[in-house]
């Protein structure tokens, strides 16, 4: 077959991969829109379980975005958020011939010889590229994540028809306004496409993280690097549920290495990373016990001006004092606009639930008798009702993912079982805050990192 027949068959593929998008978003749009007409309840479970199958039966980057509406609250009605939770980031992975063309076309045709062994079965398969194990020349091990083909113009066709499932939301349920959550997923999910800048992400959190040793961050090895190939240093580790039944002092470590791995970078550097999933990092040992994670995707990664970071302090003593004022300036530095008395109590409903474990000066859990995939929706269902009485509200852009790793990251607490003084980590880790001191240090490992 030749070149020309390749890509007309690549074509062909897509065209059909966007018509099947369309018609089954489009549909579960179309039932939701008539639903609502008829008096219809559209939380119905059966079309929450449609969608599933829907875009269950896709893969690829819908799939991803789908994985990020079901972990930031309210966005969708529970029941859709519960069944797209269940949605498993597992891609039918490429052949071994499909893998050595991919191979060629980003490293040359003698790419084999660049590695001592490369392992043609992946270790990984997830939305938008899969992990293959290999060894360098002088027996370093390497993770090398190689793209899919045409994931491009396959997430610009997704993110097209995300924008038509909010439309609908926002026509049927106008409470909280998507738009700009819709940009903020369509900026992260574009990034992830961008190998090269999630190598800057890694070198960046290495920079960042260099002082702290309950946190791995691999190897970035440009030689072996390109657009649509990340290859890093290789981690070993195990999934962090494996240690769920451990005794308390190794969960208590493990969760305040997670507590580190987010915190530490964010309050310092207005860094995030803004997808804390149980496949993204892994627990490595010493001395036969768990000592720590490893930090393995660098894809959503979200740098927030120093004022941002501003806010969440303000926002932090301003319920911590009882400093009514603080707390409306640090709405207004996120983004929040024409924000009434009545927002602003529905509002403090989530910061205070966000917000509790730190302003609460004792060991605990992060939330007691919550399980892990329901932490966060009651606050997130009480303020959606509170919202139609007096809203709507838009939640700016920024705020997002940051939203997203706290909950994420009160999942893994709960799935640790972790007791923490998590008001005495919160505390160590904004000691000394200055906008101007994370000004410069972030100025400082961007342009180290090569993002400057």
């Amino acid at each position: 077959m030749g070149i020309e027949d390749r890509e007309a068959n690549r074509l062909s593929a897509r065209m059909s991969r966007y018509a099947r998008v369309g018609a089954n978003v489009g549909g579960v749009a179309a039932r939701m829109a008539g639903g609502k007409l008829m008096g219809v309840d559209i939380g119905d479970r059966s079309n929450a379980e449609m969608l599933m199958r829907a875009l269950g039966g896709l893969k690829g980057p819908l799939m991803k975005v789908a994985q990020l509406l079901a972990t930031i609250p309210d966005v969708l009605p529970p029941e859709y958020a519960e069944e797209l939770s269940k949605l498993q980031s597992e891609a039918p992975p490429m052949g071994a011939a499909f893998v050595k063309r991919r191979m060629q076309a980003e490293l040359g045709p003698d790419w084999q010889k660049r590695f001592a062994s490369f392992d043609l079965k992946p270790s990984a398969a997830a939305s938008l590229g899969q992990v293959h194990k290999a060894v360098t020349h002088d027996g370093t091990p390497l993770a090398c994540k190689l793209q899919y083909p045409d994931m491009q113009s396959a997430v610009e066709a997704d993110l097209r028809q995300l924008e038509l499932l909010f439309a609908v939301h926002r026509r049927m349920d106008p409470a909280i306004d998507t738009r700009e959550i819709a940009k903020e997923i369509g900026a992260r999910v574009r990034e992830e496409l961008d190998y090269r800048r999630e190598a800057k992400h890694a070198r960046l959190y290495d920079a960042i993280l260099t002082d702290t040793p309950r946190v791995r961050v691999p190897a970035v090895h440009e030689e072996l690097s390109t657009d649509r190939l990340l290859t890093l240093g290789w981690l070993e580790g195990r999934k962090i549920l494996a240690y769920k039944d451990e005794d308390i002092e190794t969960r208590n470590g493990l969760a305040t290495a997670m507590f580190e791995a987010w915190w530490l970078p964010f309050s310092r550097f207005g860094v995030i990373h803004g997808d804390p999933h149980l496949g993204n990092y892994t627990v490595f040992e010493e001395e036969g016990r768990a000592a720590g994670i490893n930090l393995l995707d660098y894809g959503c990664v979200r740098i927030f001006p120093p004022s941002f970071v501003g806010g969440v302090v303000d926002l932090y003593r301003g319920l911590l004092e009882g400093d009514h004022a603080r707390v409306v300036h640090a709405y207004e530095t996120w983004g929040f606009r024409g924000l009434s008395r009545d927002l602003i109590d529905i509002l403090n409903i989530w910061a205070s639930f966000i917000y509790g474990p730190l302003l609460d000066d004792r060991v605990r859990t992060i939330a007691d008798g919550v399980s892990p995939g329901q932490y966060g929706r009651r606050e997130a269902f009480t303020v959606h009702k509170a919202l139609k009485e007096k809203g709507p509200v838009t939640v700016p852009q920024e705020f997002v993912f940051m939203d997203r790793a706290a909950i994420g990251l009160g999942g893994v607490f709960l799935h640790l079982r972790a007791e923490l003084n998590f008001h005495r980590l919160f505390e160590t880790a904004m000691a000394d805050f200055s906008v101007d001191a994370v000004t410069k240090r972030q100025a400082d490992a961007m342009k180290a990192a090569g993002l400057a």
